[in-house]
Parts: structure tokens; C-alpha cells; sequence
């Protein structure tokens, strides 16, 4: 028997409701594509015609590119990475040369002012070669020093640590606690104001680069004193601090050059001028540097994607069964299809979604999210199926075929290096949560009050008025639009019909929010414990926001006169694929097995069942599920290697 966790904070759901709920952006200040799908109106002219980079932003992209391709090409070996488990520091080295550590930084920082959509190219580039370094580059990037300075960050801060992070330090970011995921409300991590200075207890787990970081993020929650507003905080961090120790460097399925570890904090002294923003805004700090953040995954999907898809009809056409070509099997060419088609709308909603955050006209908080959470789930179900294509191939090691004189292609590593993303900032999971809360935020706005039980009849009446003056004016705009018209987007016809996709989603876009309005109105203060349906819903509005992006995305090369017909071509047969799994989740919407989920769960918890679990003997080696994380000295040996240290 596991020894029961002790030491956890105690924080009922309201409250870490409210804390979650305090950290969001309430206003939306310019329009959002995604937000507007969910709420039934198509707004096509937020995305169409596609928005595109400015030349002296294409021509330093694509400068960079032929310098970081010939790089991975030359000094990136995958396979040593992959034995060995880690990054050469030579490797490390020669990115710092190249400024990778500083595409997204102002040149006047030592930047190379990459933008957005250039940036996760780069991304897409290294991490087809190698996930880990990918990782490295994403981590220090997207979610490390560079990005919530940038965002959040004074004069003096920018100058003091933008220039290190551009060329030779590495950064992380620190959240998550051992007893402390997705719900920040239990953050147990302390920074007590001492002076000028802040002092800093607790652990913190799964640090990507915490290893070799030369800068940290860290996330701590300040105690409520006078003079002193509390909550949960942002500090930029030395991490060769006295008081830090890297306790352990975790290994895992996947990823294994990944430096991801356990931090502990012991009475580290950090400068108040290292905080960054106001105390108690570190949560939304790190929720808001995670909008354009997250794009850095589906970036390395997208990648992903398209080696599958070219080891897909390498191998394919090599290998022949029956006395004809794998591909040419119905069963096989399917697969590849799905590969082909779903590579296309990746790319199609990186570079859509890139190139609105570049341009910064419209809110893309659910756009971004959309994209890690759709681009997680389809690579993973890409890579499924190119092992199932390569066969007893692709669940072999690259290293045991090279070892027997065939080509070595890692389809299982890709496989393993993909689980992860679907975890990463914000598993499947919460992401359903996250995007649901922001899609039904127009509802919540004006009915809000209705359905929170802790208001008074006089609020619930007034807000009831409200409800009834937007819904009157809202409901009836879900009845009919230009998707019941054959004439509609007849600029997306050209040899083959794109505007039938359209029209889908127009008509589809109304049938989600007329479901989303039933729902509420079925479950009221409850929908937000029907995670299945808010699920289900997100999973739709993910695949319309795709499908959108695949017809612009085709138009435009359309209209560039490149391989326009293929791209034509392909966005009809993805648009096909996601109309069937559309009306897949629409089906599972109302009728599931959701309630019964629940008994079954609750027989699972109370000991229903375990009489199932007889007949096995678990490996599983003794050891409490959490890990003791209170706050003191530490007493490891510190594992902390910085690159060329």
C-alpha cells in the first residue's frame, strides 16, 4: 500500500473556480474568428482573403530557414540525441551562433525579429528533425523569459535579460507543483517580501530546459500583508541562485533529450525588480503568454504531419502486397488520404493563426488554443497510422533496422515524441474546458447571474431581463443564412467546389450555437459539469475552424498560382473527412453513455469492481502517488548542467 499524500492544500472547487476564473481576459477588444463560429455567425471576412506577411518579413524568414535547415541537415543527429538522451552541448552551441535562441526578440535586444508565422516554421523545421531540440527552442521561446517580458516586462527588465536570452541563455518556465497541475488555486510555492526583495520556498515539477536553464519563470504565490497585494505571482529567477537545486531530471517515453526536472526553492532571495507585472497577475501573466505560446505546438504537429506523410508514400509505394502497391489497398490508401488531407489543415491553421497574431487585428486566444488542441490530437492519430502502414516496421526501433540493413526510420519514436503534446500546455482535457469557457462567455455575460446560486433573487431578475433582450435579438439570427443559398462563396469554385464546405459551415456554425443554447438551457448552472458535451461541442467548432482554414489556405495558393488544383483538391477531401466526424459528434451529443459513465465511475472509487482486477500482478514498485513537496532544504545533490558548463 502507497502511504497516503500529506501536505496538500485544502481549496474547495468555488474557490479554485474563482482563482481560474480572476486570471482570464473578461473583454474582447477587437473580434475573433473562433468566438463568432461558436456563437453561430461565420465571419469569413476575418479571415478571407488570407492575410499575408509583409516581404521584408519573408525575406529574413526566409534567410533564417536556409541557414537553420543547412544546420539540421549538417550538426543535428537525431538518432544520437535519441541514444544518448540528450542535446550535445555542440549542438546547443551552434543554435546560440545561429540566434535560435532569439528568432521572436527584437533585433534591438540581439534579436532576429522573427515573426510569428516565420517563427513557428522554424519551429516546424528543427522539430521534424528533432522533437527534443524543438522543445528546447519551443520552451525557451514561447513560454520562457522572452515571451512575458516582452509582453509584460518594463524598460529595465527587456534590457537586462532580453539580450542574455537572444544568444546565450537558456530559460524555463515553472508552474506545476507535484500536487498541482491544471488548478493554480493550490499553488504552494511562496514568495515572502522581504525588503526589496521577494523570499522564495517550494518545488516545483516538470521544468522543460530546468536543467540547463539560465533563467527562470517562476510562478509563486505571495502572502497578503500591508503594503502588499498577494496572490500569484511572476518572478524572473537566476537559476544558479544559492537555494535552487535541480533534485531530479525526469525521463520519459518520449522526448528523451528533453532537460525536464524537479526545482526546489529554498529561501532564495530574488530582487522586487524582478517581478514581473503587479503581484497577484502572475496567473494571467502565464495564461496570456500561452495565446500565442501554444501555436509553438501545433508548429511541430504540422512538421510532424508532413514526414509522416512522406514516409507514408515513400514506403507505400516500395512496398507491395497482393501483387500491387500497399497504397494502392483500399484499407492502406485510406490511411494515407487521412495523412495527406490532415497534414494540409494543420498547416493551413498554423499559418492562419500565425499570421492573425502577426498582424494583431483580431483576439486569437481560441484560435491559438483550437490549434494546440486539434493539431495535438490529429499528429497523435497521424503518426498511429503510419506505424499501422509501416507495420511491424513501424513498431520497430530505427536503430535495430538500420542494425539489419534497412533504412532506419523512427515511426515509433515519432510516435512516442507526439503522446506528449497532448498533455503540454493543457491537456486535451482542459483545453475542452478552456475554449468551451471563452466560446459560451456571451452567454455567461448576460445570463450569468441567473444561474450562479450564490446571487439574489433581485440579480437573478435582473439579469433574467437581460437574457431575454439578447436572446430575443440572438435566437432568431440561428434560423437562416447564407448556407441555405447555392449561390453562396462561388469565389471558392474552381474546377473543384469548395463553396458546398463553406455553406456547411455557415449552416453548421448556427446548429452549434442553437445546441450550446440547448444545453444551457437543459442544465443551466450544471453545464459546466458536463465536460462530454462541452467536449464534444469544442471537438466541432475545432474541426469548422479547420475546415475554414483549409478553403482559404487553398484559395490563396489558388490565387498565388501555387499548386493551386492539388490544394484544391486536398482541402475537398479533408473538408469530406471532417463533415463525417461533425456529424459523428452532433450524434454524440444527445445520445451517449455519459450518465451511466458517471455510475460506473462512482462503483470504480467506492470498490465496486474489484473483483475485475483479480488474475494480475501489478509491477508497479512501492511509493506515494504525490511526492513530498513541503518546503525546506534540500537533500540531493544538484543535477542542474547548463549547456557548456
Amino acid at each position: 500500500m502507497s502511504a497516503p499524500t500529506e501536505n496538500r492544500s485544502t481549496v474547495t472547487e468555488r474557490e479554485a473556480r474563482q482563482v481560474a476564473e480572476a486570471a482570464r481576459e473578461r473583454d474582447w477588444h477587437k473580434p475573433s474568428f473562433a468566438k463568432e463560429l461558436f456563437l453561430g455567425r461565420f465571419r469569413l471576412d476575418l479571415v478571407h482573403p488570407h492575410l499575408m506577411p509583409g516581404e521584408e518579413s519573408v525575406r529574413r524568414g526566409e534567410e533564417f530557414l536556409a541557414k537553420l535547415r543547412a544546420f539540421c541537415e549538417a550538426e543535428i543527429d537525431s538518432a544520437r540525441i535519441e541514444r544518448e538522451a540528450r542535446i550535445p552541448d555542440e549542438v546547443v552551441a551552434g543554435l546560440k551562433e545561429l540566434g535560435a535562441l532569439g528568432m521572436k526578440i527584437d533585433p534591438k535586444y540581439g534579436g532576429l525579429g522573427l515573426s510569428q508565422l516565420y517563427y513557428n516554421k522554424a519551429l516546424a523545421l528543427v522539430g521534424s528533425v528533432s522533437p527534443a531540440v524543438g522543445a528546447l527552442l519551443s520552451a525557451h521561446q514561447s513560454i520562457g523569459v522572452p515571451q512575458p517580458l516582452k509582453m509584460f516586462g518594463t524598460e529595465e527588465q527587456k534590457d537586462a535579460f532580453l539580450p542574455r536570452c537572444a544568444r546565450t541563455d537558456i530559460s524555463a518556465f515553472l508552474l506545476t507543483e507535484p500536487d498541482v497541475g491544471s488548478d493554480p488555486a493550490r499553488l504552494a510555492t511562496t514568495a515572502v517580501p522581504d525588503g526589496d526583495e521577494y523570499v522564495l520556498d517550494g518545488v516545483k515539477l516538470w521544468t522543460t530546459n530546468g536543467v540547463v536553464a539560465d533563467l527562470l519563470v517562476v510562478m509563486a504565490r505571495v502572502p497578503k500583508s500591508e503594503g502588499h497585494k498577494g496572490g500569484i505571482t511572476a518572478f524572473v529567477v537566476e537559476a544558479g541562485s544559492e537555494g535552487i537545486t535541480v533534485e531530479h531530471r525526469n525521463a520519459f517515453m518520449g522526448l528523451r533529450g528533453i532537460e525536464n526536472g524537479v526545482t526546489r526553492f529554498h529561501r532564495v532571495r530574488v530582487p522586487a525588480g524582478h517581478r514581473i507585472g503587479p503581484e497577484g497577475a502572475g496567473l494571467k501573466i502565464a495564461l496570456t503568454t500561452l495565446n500565442t505560446g501554444r501555436l509553438s505546438l501545433p508548429a511541430m504537429c504540422a512538421g510532424a504531419g508532413k514526414w509522416c506523410l512522406k514516409i507514408a508514400r515513400e514506403w507505400s509505394a516500395e512496398r507491395e502486397q497482393w501483387g500491387k502497391p500497399l497504397a494502392l489497398h483500399e484499407a492502406v490508401g485510406a490511411k494515407i488520404s487521412f495523412i495527406a488531407a490532415t497534414t494540409f489543415a494543420l498547416e493551413a491553421v498554423l499559418d492562419l493563426s500565425s499570421q492573425m497574431a502577426d498582424e494583431d487585428r483580431n483576439d486569437i486566444r481560441i484560435e491559438a488554443a483550437l490549434a494546440k488542441l486539434y493539431g495535438s490530437e490529429m499528429a497523435w492519430r497521424m503518426a498511429d497510422e503510419l506505424v499501422q502502414i509501416r507495420g511491424g516496421r513501424g513498431y520497430e526501433t530505427a536503430e535495430s533496422l538500420k542494425a539489419r540493413g534497412e533504412r532506419a526510420v523512427p515511426a515509433e519514436q515519432m510516435l512516442r515524441d507526439l503522446r506528449i503534446n497532448r498533455i503540454f500546455e493543457g491537456s486535451t482535457e482542459i483545453m475542452h474546458l478552456l475554449i468551451a469557457r471563452e466560446a459560451v462567455d456571451a452567454h455567461l455575460a448576460v445570463a450569468g447571474d441567473l444561474i450562479d446560486p450564490a446571487k439574489s433573487l433581485p440579480e437573478k431578475a435582473k439579469a433574467g431581463a437581460q437574457a431575454g433582450v439578447f436572446y430575443a435579438k440572438w435566437l432568431p439570427k440561428l434560423v437562416a443564412g447564407p448556407g441555405q443559398l447555392p449561390s453562396s462563396y462561388g469565389e471558392f469554385r474552381h474546377g473543384v467546389d469548395l463553396s458546398t464546405h463553406l455553406r456547411y459551415i455557415e449552416r453548421t456554425s448556427r446548429r452549434l450555437a442553437r445546441a450550446t443554447f440547448y444545453g444551457m438551457s437543459r442544465w443551466q448552472g450544471r453545464m459546466e459539469t458536463k465536460q462530454g458535451f462541452l467536449g464534444r461541442i469544442v471537438d466541432i467548432g475545432a474541426e469548422l475552424f479547420a475546415m475554414s482554414a483549409a478553403c482559404v489556405r487553398a484559395e490563396r495558393l489558388r490565387t498565388r498560382d501555387e499548386h493551386g488544383r492539388e490544394a484544391y483538391q486536398l482541402a475537398d477531401a479533408f473538408c469530406r473527412q471532417a463533415r463525417v466526424r461533425v456529424e459523428e459528434l452532433f450524434g454524440r451529443l444527445w445520445t451517449n453513455t455519459d450518465d451511466l459513465d458517471r455510475k460506473v465511475v462512482k462503483g470504480v472509487l467506492g470498490g465496486a469492481y474489484t473483483w475485475l482486477e483479480e488474475g494480475i500482478v501489478d509491477p508497479s514498485q512501492d511509493g506515494p502517488w504525490i511526492a513530498d513537496a513541503t518546503p525546506g532544504p534540500s537533500a540531493h545533490e544538484n543535477a542542474r548542467r547548463p549547456y557548456g558548463g
